[in-house]
């Protein structure tokens, strides 16, 4: 099974195999969503309550994908696609005030999505590993959407980019509300499953079943290199 047949919905079963996208090097982007500290750094697992050490554990899975698989593709695509001058930007949730009053109704309220991360803050920042480089564009947004939350979409214009190449955290969140944006604003999206991650497995695989076929194709970065005649 390929990207072509691969994480398809109830919509898609029997559905004719699409074609290869055309990359062209020059109006093809890479984007990095929301891969910062806050979501990589961990406690010190022995000084947690029961409790803390229960969710400690529930998260590992996560951490482990990220660090021995999505960060480090991810950071291969960057180093191809810089190589080639490709135009790679990054995404990143962040508020431009300190108690963060600018933020969006869905980062205020309580729960997972009640962030407090001021821009110039090290919690907000992209991780090391995936530091944009000076010239690279890195929006700042207050939504999932990195559309909808930032001047992205202009930008996109402005580079004359038709085709956004997505990877990121989180699928089932930010990475599948820019997705939708990137889609309904007529943009070519692919997303790379093995440089994605959720919360859990479950809802990765579930939120590329949805989003595949009508709003992105799905398909690995080693699929996506060899389109490309990349690596």
């Amino acid at each position: 099974m390929n990207w072509k047949t691969a994480y398809r919905s109830i919509y898609y079963q029997g559905a004719p195999e699409p074609a290869d996208p055309a990359l062209d090097p020059r109006t093809t982007a890479l984007l990095v969503i929301d891969v910062q500290n806050t979501y990589l750094e961990r406690p010190d697992r022995a000084s947690l309550s029961e409790e803390g050490r229960r969710v400690y554990d529930a998260w590992t899975p996560f951490h482990e994908r990220m660090n021995r698989q999505v960060i480090p593709r991810t950071r291969r695509l960057l180093d191809l696609f810089r190589a080639r001058g490709i135009e790679c930007l990054f995404a990143r949730i962040a508020c431009q005030t300190r108690d963060g009053r600018d933020r969006s109704l869905s980062q205020k309220k309580p729960g997972w999505n009640n962030l407090l991360l001021p821009k110039d803050e090290h919690a907000s920042q992209i991780v090391p590993e995936l530091a944009p480089l000076p010239d690279e564009i890195v929006v700042t947004k207050t939504t999932d959407s990195a559309l909808t939350g930032s001047n992205l979409r202009l930008i996109l214009h402005n580079l004359g980019i038709r085709t956004v190449v997505c990877c990121g955290i989180f699928t089932d969140q930010c990475v599948s509300s820019t997705v939708r944006s990137l889609a309904d604003e007529s943009f070519e999206v692919l997303v790379l499953e093995d440089c994605c991650a959720a919360a859990s497995d479950e809802l990765h695989r579930k939120e590329l079943e949805i989003v595949n076929m009508i709003y992105c194709h799905v398909m690995s970065s080693d699929e996506l290199l060899d389109l490309m005649k990349l690596g």
